[in-house]
């Protein structure tokens, strides 16, 4: 039987902010569910604290609302287990990046075959609008009246320093491109990244209003094309740039992956020869 995008909604009443991004990439995960025609019993989402923790109750698949940043290790600990389940790790500036930084910088440098998506709206929503690891010099919040002086991390900049393999952005606004992004990610063996800039009307209103145009005509933003390539080095000038903003797969890498190495390593010899046979690997 074939399913639509409404199949893979749960029976759950969607409970967040009127407007929210959250609700476009849900829309956008939907949609992209059902292009893969996945079946919803070997889905498996993962989900940290933040408004996008809330993420697997709106999906007829299996899922973990887990605890503050640790999203990536429960996973991780899934991957190897179960390396048949298609797992997906949703999380938020906050969750990821701050109590879940570690976490996070070390399931991209394994490989773990899962696709990540970060929420990325620069403010600390469900907690009522402090400032986040992306908020920019200047802004200011309810922890940082006077402006915040910390200089931000730039998550695409994050994930290729950590070794990810399948770096991407998208934009809430754009559900076509973004639910696009999401196929290729899943397709992609290894661990797959895409930073989702989202709105949140409630504490950070607007923070992307340069992106609301998303046509091609739009001078801040630039699409790259699936048929472009990037090496690491020029992957990440774009993932530093915002003269255009990048949307779309800014590098991709093929290497082993972290939970088929782990189970062909039958000795410590058959690691290291598995291991120096790979110049992949080393690199």
């Amino acid at each position: 039987m074939t399913l639509n995008a409404n199949d893979y909604a749960s029976s759950e009443s969607v409970r967040w902010c009127p407007g929210c991004g959250d609700y476009a990439v849900l829309k956008s995960m939907q949609k992209a569910l059902a292009t893969m025609q996945l079946k919803k019993s070997d889905c498996v989402f993962v989900s940290g604290i933040g408004c996008a923790g809330r993420f697997p109750y709106y999906l007829d698949t299996f899922g973990f609302h887990t605890v503050h940043g640790r999203a990536p290790t429960i996973a991780t600990g899934l991957k190897l287990t179960r390396p048949e389940l298609n797992v997906w790790v949703i999380t938020g500036d906050g969750d990821g990046l701050s109590i879940g930084a570690s976490h996070l910088m070390h399931i991209m440098r394994r490989n773990v075959n899962v696709t990540i998506l970060l929420f990325n709206n620069q403010v600390y929503g469900l907690t009522k609008g402090q400032y986040s690891p992306t908020s920019p010099i200047g802004q200011r919040s309810k922890s940082t009246p006077y402006g915040s002086i910390d200089k931000p991390l730039k998550p695409l900049s994050v994930a290729l320093a950590a070794g990810c393999s399948f770096v991407a952005r998208g934009l809430d606004r754009n559900t076509k491109h973004l639910s696009d992004l999401l196929v290729s990610a899943n397709a992609h063996n290894g661990t797959a990244f895409i930073e989702i800039y989202q709105n949140c009307p409630v504490f950070n209103d607007g923070v992307f209003s340069q992106f609301e145009h998303k046509g091609e005509s739009n001078e801040n933003m630039r699409y790259i094309q699936s048929d472009e390539t990037f090496d690491y080095y020029e992957a990440m000038k774009i993932a530093d740039s915002t003269e255009p903003t990048a949307f779309g797969i800014v590098y991709r890498d093929e290497r082993p992956v972290y939970e088929e190495v782990a189970r062909e390593a039958g000795s410590y010899d058959d690691l290291n020869k598995l291991l120096r046979g790979n110049q992949a690997w080393q690199v």
